[in-house]
């Protein structure tokens, strides 16, 4: 589990510039139904995460981020965040409905 959220003028204005709030993008990163993958492909000088979730009022976002440790405490730090497109959702629902399914 996360210490915390790692937020600075690095990241704070652009996770907000697609429209999402800072408690929206902390809700989609630690809510229980999110689903959170390893970005393989942006994890070439750190290990990248991307989490798919809800935010409160039940829109669909994509947040990218990484993990950060400072004094033996462990921080996510957002590092992109934005609404999904409606293709994607249809995608994200009919493949998280495939796995429930198993």
């Amino acid at each position: 589990a996360a210490d915390g959220f790692d937020w600075d003028a690095g990241n704070r204005d652009k996770c907000q510039k697609h429209g999402l709030t800072l408690a929206e993008i902390e809700h989609v990163v630690s809510h229980a139904e999110t689903l959170i993958v390893h970005d393989v492909k942006n994890s070439t000088s750190e290990s990248r995460f991307i989490a798919i979730g809800r935010t409160p009022e039940g829109r669909f976002a994509f947040v990218a981020f990484t993990q950060r440790i400072r004094e033996g405490r462990n921080f996510l730090r957002p590092i992109s965040a934005r609404y999904m497109h409606r293709k994607e959702v249809a995608r994200y629902e009919k493949e998280s409905s495939t796995l429930q399914n198993r």
